[in-house]
């Protein structure tokens, strides 16, 4: 494969052929694969926003044999916000699943060898976000290197309501302590599917986010994170099969390989995991809904008024 050919996958959702993929073995030529996707992106006007962190969470390791977090770039035409329910085109997108995020936002660029606390000075704002994450390799099956060239199997994300990092958190141990204790469900049709932790993504998503800048900054050629970026570290649930489409006989909910027209609609309860509660309330676990439209298609990336006959996450 070249990157043209990546990047055409990519912008059509059609799966890569059964083959093409099995050059990717070591994760350091990946990554050059992946900034060269990155280049042609940038050339045709597309504009990165950040990156985002995949495989943080421990307990999926073996699930997808993949034993380390990678990363991949976010852009101006992936990413929207909402503050509190919000939709996502799901248009060329290939097997896609869904993951809840904690989004980061940065006001700086971190200091050279920066620690956690320097890393909270850095810090805007925290958010809740579903990420609609995907892979061009039949069945999700894949080795690392293959993710990491797949652009880190990132589709869409919606960014939900903006917490001030000072409005969290004194400092770093604050952070950390309070993101650690998060909890995360995820439902459909009110219906408890997935759940999870924050302490799985490699103690905290504060630690996570640490653990990617070390190395970002190690791959050679990559772009440092900037004022402005946003940076995603998952912080629970596993991927759950995301907007099953009908296909083939009336009644099949086998998931299609692309999707060319269908929505995903997300509804976020107050901040993450009721973390901009009172303090006496901050260690109870909140929910995370996420209503997924088969319904009609959806040309824009963000509304804030699901299909009513969306099916709901």
């Amino acid at each position: 494969m070249t990157p043209e050919t990546l990047l055409e996958h990519n912008d059509t959702g059609e799966l890569w052929p059964p083959h093409d993929g099995d050059g990717f073995a070591e994760l350091s030529s990946a990554y050059q694969w992946a900034l060269a996707v990155r280049a042609l992106r940038i050339a045709r006007g597309e504009v990165p926003c950040g990156y985002k962190v995949g495989f943080t969470n421990r307990t999926i390791w073996p699930r997808y044999n993949v034993y380390a977090p990678i990363w991949g770039t976010m852009w101006d035409t992936t990413v929207a916000s909402c503050d509190g329910e919000g939709s996502l085109s799901l248009a060329h997108l290939c097997q896609p699943r869904i993951e809840p995020e904690t989004v980061f936002g940065f006001k700086d660029t971190p200091c050279i060898d920066a620690g956690l606390e320097d890393l909270f000075e850095a810090l805007e704002w925290v958010a809740p976000g579903f990420e609609i994450v995907q892979s061009h390799r039949p069945d999700w099956k894949f080795n690392a290197a293959q993710s990491v060239a797949d652009s880190g199997l990132h589709g869409r994300l919606l960014v939900g309501r903006r917490m001030p990092v000072g409005e969290l958190a004194r400092d770093a141990a604050e952070l950390h302590e309070l993101l650690a204790r998060a909890r995360v469900r995820l439902h459909r049709n009110g219906r408890l599917v997935e759940e999870g932790a924050a302490a799985h993504v490699l103690d905290s998503p504060l630690r996570a986010l640490l653990h990617f800048l070390a190395e970002l900054r190690a791959c050679p050629g990559a772009t440092d994170i900037a004022a402005g970026h946003i940076v995603t570290p998952a912080p629970g649930p596993t991927h759950g099969r995301c907007a099953p489409q009908k296909c083939g006989r009336p009644g099949s909910t086998r998931p299609c390989q692309r999707s060319k027209s269908h929505s995903c609609d997300a509804r976020f309860p107050r901040g993450i995991g009721g973390l901009d509660e009172p303090a006496p309330r901050r260690q109870t676990p909140r929910s995370h809904r996420l209503p997924a439209a088969p319904g009609p298609g959806a040309e824009g990336c963000l509304s804030k008024r699901p299909d009513p006959r969306s099916q709901r996450w």
